[in-house]
């Protein structure tokens, strides 16, 4: 049981079980406080309806008095019950839903944000995020691995999940307030223990902040990693982001001013080279140019763009090698 309804009045708790169906909260109801008290200490959360004003129920902690208007003696009875809040119907069930969800939630520790993103175009960034997700899979993570670019053609293709079934962005475009974590893992498409949030081949969907924000609120409670592989000029506010730079001067040069934006949202920007160079650059001197310290460096793999053009994308090689270490650096 997540949460206690406590009310008499039917259509109240027909709209309560509705919100928390919505929330994917497993919810009780009483219909008054003598009902209500074998589970009164110990429901996560317990929401109080306005027609139960002065029935004597003792303080506790989580508790929500829930009205449909907003009358004197609903915000009096609301101070001697010690409800946190007073949600009226119906401009709070957005609240509501939200703190029914966090209740349905165990408390629990968030996964980290990881972004990727290329220094120029072509740079295969994309290609890094999905075999980091994959060996991050293979070491024990429960990864997610997010599309942040809608013009990329979707990340699905590279994956082989572009017939798979299951929820992709335009799907979440409208998304406000709280989502629930395990609803979101559900709803992905998956393979090889990887999840894949992913744009697809339609009309291009603008996906507001306030949406992303969500989804990734919910991805960091449902997933131990989230990897979002980021558009050119895009960011996340991240706990790591690798900037991907071929071993080229112009590429170098693109990655100095990459890292300006991303340094705005994330304090932990790293550098990974692509070899190898044809005028003959170092990994070092890249990073330099770059003005990152550097992560790593991979020299470019034949085999890589036939494996993503079939979505089977190979582990083994100079890349999966620097992955492993990538994901292990994580822990």
């Amino acid at each position: 049981m997540n949460a206690l309804v406590v009310s008499g009045d039917p259509a109240l708790v027909d709209d309560l079980l509705r919100l928390g169906a919505a929330a994917d909260a497993d919810v009780v109801v009483a219909r008054n406080a003598e009902e209500a008290r074998s589970w009164w200490r110990h429901a996560p959360l317990v929401l109080v309806g306005a027609d139960l004003l002065g029935r004597g129920m003792p303080r506790r902690p989580g508790v929500v008095l829930v009205a449909r208007d907003e009358r004197e003696a609903v915000f009096r009875a609301a101070v001697e019950l010690g409800a946190e809040q007073v949600a009226v119907l119906p401009e709070a069930e957005p609240m509501l839903i939200g703190v029914l969800a966090a209740a349905a939630e165990p408390a629990g520790v968030e996964g980290l944000i990881v972004g990727v993103t290329g220094a120029r175009g072509g740079a295969g960034a994309s290609v890094l995020a999905s075999v980091l997700a994959l060996t991050a899979a293979r070491r024990g993570f429960r990864p997610l691995l997010v599309d942040g670019d809608p013009l990329g053609g979707g990340l699905d293709l590279i994956l082989g999940l572009e017939q798979a079934d299951g929820l992709r962005w335009p799907g979440l475009a409208e998304r406000r307030g709280r989502l629930s974590a395990a609803a979101l893992r559900e709803a992905l498409p998956s393979v090889r223990g990887v999840s894949l949030l992913s744009h697809d081949r339609g009309e291009p969907v603008r996906v507001p902040g306030e949406a992303v924000n969500t989804v990734l609120n919910a991805a960091i409670r449902g997933f131990d990693l989230v990897i979002v592989d980021l558009a050119r000029g895009a960011a996340v506010e991240a706990s790591r982001t690798f900037v991907l730079a071929p071993a080229e001067v112009r590429a170098a040069v693109a990655a100095r001013t990459i890292a300006g934006s991303q340094l705005r949202h994330c304090d932990d920007v790293r550098l990974i080279v692509r070899g190898p160079s044809r005028a003959g650059l170092t990994s070092a001197a890249v990073a330099e140019a770059a003005g990152l310290p550097l992560a790593g460096q991979y020299a470019f793999d034949r085999r890589i763009p036939p494996a993503a053009e079939r979505g089977t994308m190979p582990l083994r090689g100079p890349l999966g090698r620097l992955c492993a270490q990538l994901v292990d650096d994580l822990r």
